[in-house]
């Protein structure tokens, strides 16, 4: 890469999903440390109320309310952060959410919205910061997961779609860094399972609340990861010992891999009923949180 990524006190930084869990820890570690943040959310009330505590903090933060489906919601969140701040250092997609359910029973127009938020949402943030990133040099950092490369039962269009997110920043990281030699970093984040509130905010088809199985890593690790690659170009990033166990068994013995994912079914279900079964899906759940329940 032809230019050195710049510290993260002279950054400005653009983070989706940035009112709970990863998105908002990595604003609040980004802030600590000195970077101007451009955050986006779908859920204006608390996104407004995020940018307050930041502002109050002597912390520069402005708020972009957008839907990461819709791609001219996405140039909007890019044209915010030029108007306020002349440019954009890092693009952070991290906005997501989850399906708790079998692949068979899950609605259609379900699986299509998963994918809209996770996927498409990815590559709509991902070719709008491009051209603002290639311009004085940048990094584009998008939120994959373990199950980019493992698939989880229960939660199969997350998985498909972490798979595509995947897919996409590795060719897409051939053809900026290899092709253009462009000077930005693309790098592919894979946390294990993270304390964060996605299974409170995930659409639910099953009988009980779900949950994400231990152990689980602190968003505050992952945001470090991600700040990390804000400033030093890294290819892929695996967060949490399980990420990297399981990814090895599912390449070194994936029939043994397959079975031993069948006791991840209960190990994503709590003993009570479904809280909001139809979660954030089409709607903004977040309350501010960056752990799950029964967390700090």
């Amino acid at each position: 890469m032809s230019s050195p990524l710049k510290p993260l006190d002279r950054q400005v930084i653009v983070i989706t999903g940035a009112t709970s869990g990863i998105g908002l820890a990595t604003a609040q570690e980004a802030a600590k440390q000195g970077a101007k943040l451009v955050l986006a959310a779908r859920g204006g009330d608390v996104l407004d109320a995020v940018v307050e505590r930041f502002n109050a903090l002597g912390q520069e933060a402005i708020g972009v309310v957008a839907d990461v489906a819709d791609r001219a919601q996405v140039e909007r969140i890019a044209q915010a952060a030029i108007e306020r701040f002349g440019r954009i250092d890092t693009w952070v997609n991290n906005a997501g959410c989850t399906i708790y359910g079998r692949v068979d029973e899950v609605a259609e127009d379900d699986s299509r919205r998963l994918f809209d938020i996770n996927f498409w949402g990815m590559v709509n943030g991902s070719l709008v910061a491009l051209p603002h990133l290639k311009r004085q040099g940048g990094a584009l950092i998008n939120l994959g997961s373990e199950a980019s490369e493992v698939a989880i039962p229960m939660q199969g269009m997350y998985s498909a779609s972490k798979h595509a997110v995947k897919g996409f920043t590795d060719a897409l990281r051939i053809e900026v860094e290899q092709i253009d030699d462009a000077p930005v970093s693309v790098t592919l984040i894979e946390p294990t399972a993270v304390d964060t509130p996605l299974p409170q905010h995930a659409r639910n088809y099953m009988d009980r609340e779900p949950k994400l199985p231990a152990p689980q890593v602190d968003p505050h690790q992952v945001a470090a990861a991600i700040l990390h690659a804000a400033v030093m170009p890294m290819r892929t990033m695996r967060v949490g010992l399980m990420a990297g166990l399981d990814v090895m068994m599912e390449r070194l013995m994936p029939g043994v891999a397959d079975r031993l994912a069948v006791f991840q079914v209960p190990r994503q279900q709590r003993d009570c009923a479904p809280h909001n079964p139809d979660g954030s899906l089409y709607r903004s759940g977040s309350n501010g949180r960056i752990y799950g329940p029964g967390a700090g």
